[in-house]
Protein backbone atom coordinates (compact mmCIF):
# COMPACT_ATOMS: atom_id res chain seq x y z
CA UNK A 1 0.00 0.00 0.00
CA UNK A 2 1.11 3.18 -1.01
CA UNK A 3 1.92 6.07 1.37
CA UNK A 4 -1.28 7.97 -0.46
CA UNK A 5 -3.36 5.52 0.40
CA UNK A 6 -2.40 5.15 4.07
CA UNK A 7 -2.58 9.08 4.57
CA UNK A 8 -6.46 8.58 2.91
CA UNK A 9 -6.87 5.99 5.23
CA UNK A 10 -5.69 7.83 8.31
CA UNK A 11 -7.86 10.34 7.40
CA UNK A 12 -10.64 8.63 7.15
CA UNK A 13 -10.45 7.01 10.33
CA UNK A 14 -9.83 10.59 12.37
CA UNK A 15 -12.56 11.76 10.42
CA UNK A 16 -14.86 8.74 11.69
CA UNK A 17 -13.44 9.28 15.20
CA UNK A 18 -14.11 13.24 15.03
CA UNK A 19 -17.92 12.36 14.20
CA UNK A 20 -18.56 10.05 16.31
CA UNK A 21 -16.77 12.29 19.26
CA UNK A 22 -19.07 15.61 18.15
CA UNK A 23 -22.39 13.01 18.25
CA UNK A 24 -21.13 11.93 22.00
CA UNK A 25 -20.67 15.56 23.10
CA UNK A 26 -23.75 16.90 21.12
CA UNK A 27 -25.59 13.50 23.22
CA UNK A 28 -23.92 14.61 26.74
CA UNK A 29 -24.89 18.10 26.07
CA UNK A 30 -28.49 17.35 25.53
CA UNK A 31 -28.70 15.31 28.56
CA UNK A 32 -26.92 17.55 30.12
CA UNK A 33 -29.22 20.81 29.49
CA UNK A 34 -32.39 18.31 29.02
CA UNK A 35 -34.22 20.19 32.02
CA UNK A 36 -34.15 23.72 30.20
CA UNK A 37 -34.85 21.98 26.60
CA UNK A 38 -37.96 20.71 28.03
CA UNK A 39 -38.83 24.13 29.73
CA UNK A 40 -38.33 25.81 26.13
CA UNK A 41 -40.33 23.28 24.28
CA UNK A 42 -43.39 23.40 26.36
CA UNK A 43 -43.24 27.08 26.37
CA UNK A 44 -43.37 27.05 22.64
CA UNK A 45 -46.10 25.15 22.74
CA UNK A 46 -48.28 27.50 24.38
CA UNK A 47 -46.81 30.01 23.06
CA UNK A 48 -47.87 28.85 19.33
CA UNK A 49 -51.24 28.32 21.04
CA UNK A 50 -51.83 31.84 22.61
CA UNK A 51 -49.96 33.90 19.63
CA UNK A 52 -53.57 33.38 17.43
CA UNK A 53 -55.31 35.01 20.43
CA UNK A 54 -52.47 38.42 20.58
CA UNK A 55 -52.26 38.60 17.01
CA UNK A 56 -56.75 38.58 16.97
CA UNK A 57 -56.47 40.81 19.75
CA UNK A 58 -54.15 42.75 18.22
CA UNK A 59 -55.92 43.40 15.11
CA UNK A 60 -59.06 43.97 16.75
CA UNK A 61 -58.77 46.18 19.92
CA UNK A 62 -54.77 46.78 21.12
CA UNK A 63 -52.49 48.22 18.74
CA UNK A 64 -49.49 47.70 20.88
CA UNK A 65 -48.34 44.02 21.08
CA UNK A 66 -46.80 43.97 24.66
CA UNK A 67 -50.03 44.95 25.99
CA UNK A 68 -52.06 42.81 23.63
CA UNK A 69 -49.67 39.84 24.85
CA UNK A 70 -50.12 41.10 28.48
CA UNK A 71 -54.13 41.18 28.13
CA UNK A 72 -54.21 37.45 26.90
CA UNK A 73 -51.70 36.09 29.72
CA UNK A 74 -53.41 38.05 32.56
CA UNK A 75 -57.26 36.42 31.05
CA UNK A 76 -55.41 33.13 30.96
CA UNK A 77 -53.95 33.82 34.67
CA UNK A 78 -57.19 34.90 36.17
CA UNK A 79 -58.88 31.57 34.43
CA UNK A 80 -56.80 29.25 35.89
CA UNK A 81 -56.73 31.13 38.69
CA UNK A 82 -60.62 31.07 38.83
CA UNK A 83 -60.72 26.95 38.36
CA UNK A 84 -58.23 26.57 41.23
CA UNK A 85 -60.12 28.64 43.76
CA UNK A 86 -63.08 26.60 42.51
CA UNK A 87 -60.92 23.63 43.52
CA UNK A 88 -58.68 24.33 46.42
CA UNK A 89 -61.17 26.84 48.75
CA UNK A 90 -63.48 23.69 49.32
CA UNK A 91 -61.00 21.64 50.11
CA UNK A 92 -58.53 23.65 52.36
CA UNK A 93 -61.96 24.03 54.41
CA UNK A 94 -62.27 20.32 54.43
CA UNK A 95 -58.83 20.15 55.33
CA UNK A 96 -59.11 22.19 58.44
CA UNK A 97 -62.35 20.66 59.58
CA UNK A 98 -60.12 17.08 59.06
CA UNK A 99 -57.35 18.30 61.30
CA UNK A 100 -60.34 19.90 63.91
CA UNK A 101 -61.72 16.38 64.01
CA UNK A 102 -58.81 14.33 63.64
CA UNK A 103 -58.19 13.33 67.51
CA UNK A 104 -61.47 11.89 67.96
CA UNK A 105 -61.17 9.80 64.50
CA UNK A 106 -58.23 8.59 66.03
CA UNK A 107 -59.90 7.09 69.31
CA UNK A 108 -62.81 6.05 67.43
CA UNK A 109 -60.67 4.43 64.98
CA UNK A 110 -58.66 2.60 67.50
CA UNK A 111 -62.21 1.46 68.90
CA UNK A 112 -62.70 -0.10 66.00
CA UNK A 113 -65.46 2.71 65.46
CA UNK A 114 -66.54 5.37 62.63
CA UNK A 115 -66.16 5.28 58.68
CA UNK A 116 -62.08 4.43 59.42
CA UNK A 117 -62.32 2.13 61.96
CA UNK A 118 -65.18 0.46 60.52
CA UNK A 119 -63.25 0.31 57.51
CA UNK A 120 -59.93 -1.28 58.81
CA UNK A 121 -62.46 -3.80 60.75
CA UNK A 122 -64.02 -5.03 57.44
CA UNK A 123 -60.74 -5.74 55.80
CA UNK A 124 -58.74 -7.27 59.14
CA UNK A 125 -56.52 -4.76 59.21
CA UNK A 126 -57.39 -2.96 63.04
CA UNK A 127 -56.19 -5.71 64.45
CA UNK A 128 -52.67 -5.93 62.57
CA UNK A 129 -52.46 -2.03 63.48
CA UNK A 130 -52.72 -2.51 66.87
CA UNK A 131 -50.17 -5.34 67.46
CA UNK A 132 -47.69 -3.34 65.27
CA UNK A 133 -48.98 0.28 66.84
CA UNK A 134 -44.59 1.07 67.82
CA UNK A 135 -43.51 -0.16 64.36
CA UNK A 136 -46.42 2.11 62.55
CA UNK A 137 -45.47 4.98 64.69
CA UNK A 138 -41.35 4.38 64.06
CA UNK A 139 -42.30 4.84 59.95
CA UNK A 140 -44.32 7.84 60.90
CA UNK A 141 -41.66 9.43 62.24
CA UNK A 142 -39.34 8.48 59.27
CA UNK A 143 -41.58 10.35 56.75
CA UNK A 144 -40.73 13.64 58.00
CA UNK A 145 -36.71 12.72 56.20
CA UNK A 146 -38.09 13.12 52.91
CA UNK A 147 -39.86 16.20 53.67
CA UNK A 148 -36.52 18.21 52.55
CA UNK A 149 -36.99 16.58 49.36
CA UNK A 150 -40.49 16.94 48.68
CA UNK A 151 -39.83 20.34 49.43
CA UNK A 152 -37.22 20.84 46.76
CA UNK A 153 -39.36 19.22 44.34
CA UNK A 154 -42.19 22.21 44.91
CA UNK A 155 -39.68 24.84 44.91
CA UNK A 156 -38.09 23.35 41.66
CA UNK A 157 -41.54 22.40 39.96
CA UNK A 158 -42.63 26.58 40.79
CA UNK A 159 -39.30 27.88 39.13
CA UNK A 160 -39.75 25.81 36.34
CA UNK A 161 -43.51 26.73 35.81
CA UNK A 162 -42.21 30.38 35.89
CA UNK A 163 -39.63 29.59 33.69
CA UNK A 164 -41.99 28.31 30.85
CA UNK A 165 -44.31 30.79 31.73
CA UNK A 166 -42.12 34.05 31.19
CA UNK A 167 -40.06 31.90 28.30
CA UNK A 168 -43.75 31.71 26.38
CA UNK A 169 -44.58 35.34 27.39
CA UNK A 170 -41.16 36.24 25.73
CA UNK A 171 -41.52 34.16 22.21
CA UNK A 172 -45.36 35.59 21.75
CA UNK A 173 -44.01 39.14 22.50
CA UNK A 174 -41.04 38.44 19.96
CA UNK A 175 -43.02 36.24 17.50
CA UNK A 176 -43.05 39.03 14.39
CA UNK A 177 -39.69 40.05 14.64
CA UNK A 178 -38.57 36.61 14.63
CA UNK A 179 -40.41 35.20 12.05
CA UNK A 180 -39.56 38.52 10.52
CA UNK A 181 -36.30 38.22 10.58
CA UNK A 182 -36.24 33.94 9.56
CA UNK A 183 -37.97 34.93 6.08
CA UNK A 184 -35.85 37.30 5.60
CA UNK A 185 -33.01 35.09 5.28
CA UNK A 186 -35.25 32.68 2.96
CA UNK A 187 -36.65 33.47 -0.66
CA UNK A 188 -40.61 34.58 -1.10
CA UNK A 189 -41.08 30.69 -1.87
CA UNK A 190 -39.30 29.37 0.77
CA UNK A 191 -40.60 32.22 2.98
CA UNK A 192 -44.37 31.51 1.83
CA UNK A 193 -43.51 27.81 2.54
CA UNK A 194 -42.68 28.33 6.01
CA UNK A 195 -45.91 30.86 6.80
CA UNK A 196 -47.91 27.85 5.44
CA UNK A 197 -46.13 25.59 7.54
CA UNK A 198 -46.16 27.98 10.86
CA UNK A 199 -50.12 28.72 10.01
CA UNK A 200 -50.70 25.62 9.48
CA UNK A 201 -48.67 24.30 12.58
CA UNK A 202 -50.63 26.70 15.08
CA UNK A 203 -53.57 25.35 13.97
CA UNK A 204 -53.24 22.23 14.58
CA UNK A 205 -51.78 22.81 18.13
CA UNK A 206 -54.63 25.18 19.22
CA UNK A 207 -56.88 21.81 18.03
CA UNK A 208 -55.31 20.04 19.99
CA UNK A 209 -55.97 22.10 22.91
CA UNK A 210 -59.39 22.03 21.81
CA UNK A 211 -59.67 18.57 21.84
CA UNK A 212 -57.65 17.57 25.12
CA UNK A 213 -60.31 20.28 26.69
CA UNK A 214 -63.56 18.56 25.29
CA UNK A 215 -62.35 15.14 26.30
CA UNK A 216 -61.93 17.25 30.37
CA UNK A 217 -65.39 18.13 30.14
CA UNK A 218 -66.70 15.08 29.19
CA UNK A 219 -64.73 13.03 31.87
CA UNK A 220 -65.81 15.43 34.54
CA UNK A 221 -69.53 15.77 33.39
CA UNK A 222 -69.64 11.81 33.94
CA UNK A 223 -67.76 11.54 36.78
CA UNK A 224 -70.50 14.46 38.51
CA UNK A 225 -72.96 12.53 37.31
CA UNK A 226 -71.62 9.33 38.76
CA UNK A 227 -71.14 10.95 42.10
CA UNK A 228 -74.29 12.62 42.61
CA UNK A 229 -76.48 9.33 41.60
CA UNK A 230 -74.11 7.93 45.00
CA UNK A 231 -74.74 10.46 47.41
CA UNK A 232 -71.03 11.48 47.33
CA UNK A 233 -70.30 15.33 49.06
CA UNK A 234 -68.77 17.60 46.85
CA UNK A 235 -69.88 15.79 43.43
CA UNK A 236 -69.41 18.90 41.97
CA UNK A 237 -65.32 19.96 42.84
CA UNK A 238 -63.96 16.44 42.84
CA UNK A 239 -65.45 16.48 39.35
CA UNK A 240 -63.73 19.73 38.71
CA UNK A 241 -60.65 18.52 39.69
CA UNK A 242 -61.03 14.99 37.19
CA UNK A 243 -61.50 17.68 34.64
CA UNK A 244 -58.10 18.89 35.37
CA UNK A 245 -56.52 16.17 35.92
CA UNK A 246 -57.99 14.51 32.75
CA UNK A 247 -55.91 17.43 30.56
CA UNK A 248 -52.78 15.34 31.25
CA UNK A 249 -53.08 12.96 28.46
CA UNK A 250 -53.74 8.95 29.02
CA UNK A 251 -52.56 9.30 32.72
CA UNK A 252 -54.95 12.21 33.69
CA UNK A 253 -58.18 10.56 34.57
CA UNK A 254 -55.78 7.76 36.89
CA UNK A 255 -54.99 10.66 38.94
CA UNK A 256 -58.38 11.92 39.38
CA UNK A 257 -59.52 8.07 39.73
CA UNK A 258 -57.15 8.55 42.42
CA UNK A 259 -59.15 11.67 44.22
CA UNK A 260 -62.83 10.40 42.94
CA UNK A 261 -62.58 6.95 44.30
CA UNK A 262 -61.30 8.02 47.64
CA UNK A 263 -64.04 10.36 48.05
CA UNK A 264 -66.38 7.64 47.83
CA UNK A 265 -64.71 4.95 49.95
CA UNK A 266 -65.01 7.31 52.52
CA UNK A 267 -68.81 7.91 51.33
CA UNK A 268 -69.24 4.31 51.52
CA UNK A 269 -67.72 1.20 50.13
CA UNK A 270 -70.44 0.62 47.68
CA UNK A 271 -70.09 4.03 45.87
CA UNK A 272 -66.44 3.87 45.71
CA UNK A 273 -66.40 0.13 44.24
CA UNK A 274 -68.94 1.48 41.68
CA UNK A 275 -66.61 4.58 40.85
CA UNK A 276 -63.41 2.76 40.97
CA UNK A 277 -64.98 0.45 38.33
CA UNK A 278 -66.46 3.24 36.35
CA UNK A 279 -63.07 4.88 35.86
CA UNK A 280 -61.51 1.59 34.88
CA UNK A 281 -64.12 1.42 32.01
CA UNK A 282 -64.01 5.29 31.24
CA UNK A 283 -60.05 5.10 31.20
CA UNK A 284 -60.10 2.54 28.66
CA UNK A 285 -62.91 4.07 26.30
CA UNK A 286 -61.09 7.26 26.57
CA UNK A 287 -57.47 5.92 25.66
CA UNK A 288 -58.71 3.71 22.81
CA UNK A 289 -61.91 5.85 21.69
CA UNK A 290 -62.91 8.87 22.74
CA UNK A 291 -59.05 10.71 22.51
CA UNK A 292 -58.59 8.59 19.16
CA UNK A 293 -61.51 10.32 17.51
CA UNK A 294 -61.77 13.82 18.66
CA UNK A 295 -58.06 13.93 18.44
CA UNK A 296 -57.86 12.96 14.63
CA UNK A 297 -60.78 15.41 13.72
CA UNK A 298 -58.93 18.35 15.95
CA UNK A 299 -55.10 17.86 14.38
CA UNK A 300 -56.40 16.09 11.38
CA UNK A 301 -54.59 13.03 11.88
CA UNK A 302 -55.40 9.30 11.57
CA UNK A 303 -56.72 7.66 15.03
CA UNK A 304 -54.28 4.95 14.86
CA UNK A 305 -51.44 7.55 14.47
CA UNK A 306 -52.77 9.34 17.35
CA UNK A 307 -52.96 6.35 19.36
CA UNK A 308 -49.33 5.32 18.36
CA UNK A 309 -47.60 8.86 18.55
CA UNK A 310 -49.02 9.15 22.42
CA UNK A 311 -48.54 5.66 23.39
CA UNK A 312 -44.74 5.75 22.19
CA UNK A 313 -44.48 9.62 23.75
CA UNK A 314 -45.79 8.78 26.56
CA UNK A 315 -42.94 5.36 27.45
CA UNK A 316 -39.81 7.89 25.66
CA UNK A 317 -40.88 10.92 26.95
CA UNK A 318 -42.79 10.20 30.13
CA UNK A 319 -45.51 13.10 31.05
CA UNK A 320 -44.03 15.71 28.67
CA UNK A 321 -43.92 13.34 26.05
CA UNK A 322 -47.59 12.16 26.42
CA UNK A 323 -48.47 16.17 26.61
CA UNK A 324 -46.71 17.21 23.46
CA UNK A 325 -46.82 13.66 21.16
CA UNK A 326 -50.00 14.46 19.26
CA UNK A 327 -49.06 18.01 17.93
CA UNK A 328 -45.92 17.09 17.34
CA UNK A 329 -47.16 13.65 15.21
CA UNK A 330 -49.36 17.09 13.38
CA UNK A 331 -46.54 18.81 12.56
CA UNK A 332 -44.41 16.03 11.73
CA UNK A 333 -47.64 15.06 8.92
CA UNK A 334 -47.64 19.13 8.16
CA UNK A 335 -43.80 18.89 7.01
CA UNK A 336 -44.20 16.12 5.66
CA UNK A 337 -46.71 16.99 3.17
CA UNK A 338 -44.39 19.95 2.47
CA UNK A 339 -41.15 18.53 1.67
CA UNK A 340 -41.96 15.06 0.74
CA UNK A 341 -41.85 13.80 -3.00
CA UNK A 342 -45.12 14.97 -4.85
CA UNK A 343 -46.37 11.71 -4.84
CA UNK A 344 -46.74 11.28 -1.09
CA UNK A 345 -47.87 14.76 -1.16
CA UNK A 346 -50.65 13.87 -3.32
CA UNK A 347 -52.25 11.36 -1.11
CA UNK A 348 -56.05 11.57 0.69
CA UNK A 349 -56.38 13.31 3.50
CA UNK A 350 -56.77 10.69 6.19
CA UNK A 351 -59.51 11.86 8.12
CA UNK A 352 -61.61 12.77 5.10
CA UNK A 353 -64.53 9.85 4.53
CA UNK A 354 -63.70 8.13 1.13
CA UNK A 355 -66.09 7.17 -1.32
CA UNK A 356 -66.98 3.47 -1.14
CA UNK A 357 -66.47 3.50 3.11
Amino acid sequence: MSTADDRSTARRSLIVIGLVLATALGLALLWATRRVLIWILVAAFFAVALAPLVDLLQRRLVRRRALATLLVFLAAFVLLGGVAALILVPLVEELARFVEQAPELLRETRAGRGPFGELLERVGLLGYARRHSDQIQHYGGQLSQPAIGLVRSVVETVAGLVTVIVLAYLMVLEAPLITHGVLGLVGDGAAQRLRRIGRESSRAITGYLSGNLLISVIASGLTYLVLVLFGVPFAAVIALLVGVADLIPLVGATLGAIVAAGAAFLHSPTAGVVVLVFFVVYQQVENHLLQPVIMSRAVRLNPLTVLVSALLAAELAGLVGALLAIPAAAIGQILLREFAPTGVRSLPDPTEPQAGR
